[in-house]
């Protein structure tokens, strides 16, 4: 499993660690990734992802699921997320 949002695409940084003495050595920053249950609310389901937790904050900031997907990026979402996007899609035009 890697270590990306499924949602907002934040993966794996690098930089260096410094000591005292500027001596400098890489290291990884990595996401505060969560598997999250979020509910689709056209869909009526629920869905697993693994998600950052600022993720989580910007899909309650804009109203649940439904409203994230319908304004993120295509390349930004996984594979997962792009598949619920597209269902959420068919089921607005449908109703």
């Amino acid at each position: 499993m890697s270590r990306v949002c499924e949602l907002t695409g934040k993966g794996v940084m690098t930089g260096n660690n410094i000591s005292h003495a500027n001596n400098k050595t890489r290291r990884r920053f990595l996401p505060n990734l969560n598997e999250i249950t979020l509910i689709s609310d056209s869909l009526g389901r629920s869905y697993q992802l693994r998600i950052s937790a600022a993720a989580l904050r910007t899909v309650d900031h804009r109203g649940g699921l439904d409203a994230f997907l319908a304004a993120a990026k295509d390349d930004e979402l996984s594979a997962k997320a792009l598949k619920i996007k597209k269902e959420i899609a068919k089921a607005a035009t449908a109703a």
